[in-house]
């Protein structure tokens, strides 16, 4: 057993979360104590209600995520949202939610990660916003149709392509999740393969007349290497059992 404000505290420091920018909704940190007792921890992309229920079906009583349970901001507190909060609450599972200061770690984080995954060595950051670096890029010597086979590996899914297979992939950028939407900055950073989650249609076109291959590796999929690093940190820390709660969306 260990006590929730001695993991809050560690996940707070090692995730820098009051001092790395997010969006208003992130909410970065812990979103919901529980009575201070941690036995097992969960980790899962999502806060949702069958996210949720899977958690209290396996016995957990933290629950790391990456998108936490407020990004709609203020609401009543009925329906599905009612509903997520009695049934943690009941269960006692505390929730800990970590979005962008996850994303940017530099050992823990969905975008170094998915290099490692990539075989990638020597990484530089790129994309500057609100004064952190978002993506991380390093030069890839194979074809655009290597690095989605590579891709495919690393997210155990299907890996959508904008451009042609045999072309040289050259400098490739990493943002995961929901980054589709910034190709025309990426393009201006000297990227010449991008690889994200998803974006919106508009970004396919754009990324063919910018002349930038788009390797689109699912916003979910992208997303899942991060809360499991943070849950087997916490799990060797503190001598916790740890599991990962999937639950796919396709996108």
């Amino acid at each position: 057993m260990a006590k929730l404000d001695e993991i809050v505290e560690l996940l707070d420091e090692e995730l820098e979360t009051s001092e790395i920018p997010d969006y208003p909704g992130a909410h970065n940190g812990l979103q919901l104590q529980n009575g201070g007792a941690i036995t097992k921890v969960g980790a899962a992309v999502d806060a949702s209600l069958s996210v949720i229920q899977k958690a209290i079906d396996q016995e957990v009583d933290l629950l790391l995520v990456h998108h936490g349970m407020f990004w709609q901001g203020v609401r009543p507190v009925t329906g599905a949202g009612y509903q997520k909060l009695k049934l943690a609450m009941d269960a006692g599972l505390a929730i800990y939610s970590s979005h962008i200061p996850l994303d940017v770690h530099p050992s823990l984080g969905n975008n170094i990660l998915l290099s490692k995954k990539l075989g990638f060595e020597d990484t530089e950051s790129f994309f500057s916003w609100k004064g952190i670096e978002l993506g991380i890029k390093a030069r890839f010597g194979g074809s655009v149709g290597e690095l989605r086979e590579l891709a495919v590996a690393a997210v155990e899914g299907e890996v959508r392509v904008r451009g042609e297979l045999n072309s040289p992939a050259g400098i490739v950028g990493i943002i995961t999740g929901g980054a589709g939407s910034e190709v025309e900055v990426v393009v201006s950073e000297g990227i010449q393969t991008f690889i994200t989650g998803e974006g919106p249609h508009w970004s396919y076109p754009m990324a063919e007349e910018l002349g930038l291959h788009v390797l689109y590796a699912g916003h979910y999929a992208t997303e899942t290497f991060g809360v499991k690093a943070l849950a087997e940190l916490i799990g060797g820390r503190f001598a916790l059992k740890w599991v990962f709660i999937d639950h796919p969306t396709g996108l």
